[in-house]
């Protein structure tokens, strides 16, 4: 098992710089760069630009260089100074406004993967276990509602309903005199009172997606020959779900977090946006829209960091529960 680890982790260091050469390189596809966006930005204004100016600019952001070399500025920045570069538009370091929103952001994504799982794990076993019953008929009713409806327009409704009957303004993860204020046990609690929104809205569709998965895969399990044998010789019903067929189906919980990790800490775009919410993901929506190469880099690279991170937990998680893909 520890073998299997180590290799794993060796398989990762050319797999995040192949990722980092792709994701620079998909980044100076579109038409135009940053500088672009700002010269015409600059005559929109009226003002007037002459090559100089423009060979000032380039000299300033970098861009008068050939990309092979901007990208080994980069990655080179990264590797030895911890050091992603410089924002364009905003004129701050990459890392500061990285981090300034990554605390909140995963702050979410871990409350929201925690809902998830809570709902989805004893409701998608009820289902499988009262196959056809009426509570199996409701709760597949509500998981179709939630993969249907968007989650932003989940978000509106959940916004006025809290506006219109509490009295609540649900925007943004605090209120306005804890936005810009320290952390204080006062800013703690007004917290807690604005992340139930984000929360259900984001857990919305994952739970619903991961009910219909687990009762499908308890079914399966619950029809084998094992549980059969298991039941004949007088183990109990709950005992028996919990050790055997619950243990088995519980795969694509574990095998999920390679892809939740990076979605919710994306920020599900959005759904940011529409809730003002102070995370990753309307970051990385201006940075692409604006062409701001190293922020949506950054952002990138790190997002497909977490997937590839995701996905050795997952693998090492599933051959801890399952022992028939257990690595030797």
């Amino acid at each position: 098992m520890i073998k299997y680890i180590v290799k794993r982790i060796l398989y990762m260091i050319p797999t995040i710089i192949g990722i980092s050469f792709l994701t620079f390189f998909i980044i100076q596809l579109p038409p135009g760069d940053f500088l672009t966006s700002k010269l015409a930005g600059m005559m929109e204004q009226g003002e007037t630009i002459d090559v100089s100016t423009i060979e000032a600019l380039k000299a300033r952001y970098g861009l008068d260089q050939p990309i092979a070399i901007q990208y080994w500025k980069w990655v080179s920045g990264i590797l030895f100074r911890g050091d992603f570069g410089q924002s364009f538009e905003w004129n701050r370091p990459v890392t500061e406004m990285i981090w300034g929103r990554l605390g909140l952001t995963f702050a979410l994504s871990f409350i929201t993967l925690i809902f998830i799982w809570i709902l989805a794990f004893p409701i998608g076993i009820y289902s499988a276990v009262k196959k056809y019953s009426a509570g199996d008929y409701v709760f597949t009713f509500l998981g179709f509602i939630g993969l249907a409806i968007p989650n932003f327009l989940f978000a509106l409704t959940l916004m006025y309903i809290a506006f219109s009957q509490f009295g609540l303004s649900v925007g943004g993860l605090f209120s306005p005199k804890y936005t810009e204020a320290p952390w204080t046990w006062g800013k703690f609690i007004d917290l807690l009172q604005h992340i139930w929104i984000p929360m259900i809205v984001l857990g919305l569709a994952g739970t619903a997606n991961l009910i219909r998965t687990m009762r499908a895969n308890l079914l399966d399990e619950l029809k084998k020959p094992y549980v059969v044998t298991a039941r004949a010789k007088g183990l109990s019903e709950n005992k028996l779900l919990i050790k055997y067929p619950v243990r088995v189906a519980l795969n694509p919980f574990i095998s999920t977090v390679g892809w939740v990790l990076p979605t919710l800490v994306s920020g599900s775009t959005v759904v940011s946006i529409v809730l003002n919410l102070p995370t990753t993901g309307p970051l990385l929506l201006r940075a692409l829209q604006s062409q701001d190469m190293y922020l949506a880099g950054s952002f990138i690279l790190m997002l497909s960091t977490l997937t590839v991170i995701g996905t050795l937990l997952s693998d090492i998680l599933l051959a801890l529960v399952d022992p028939r893909i257990r690595f030797d």
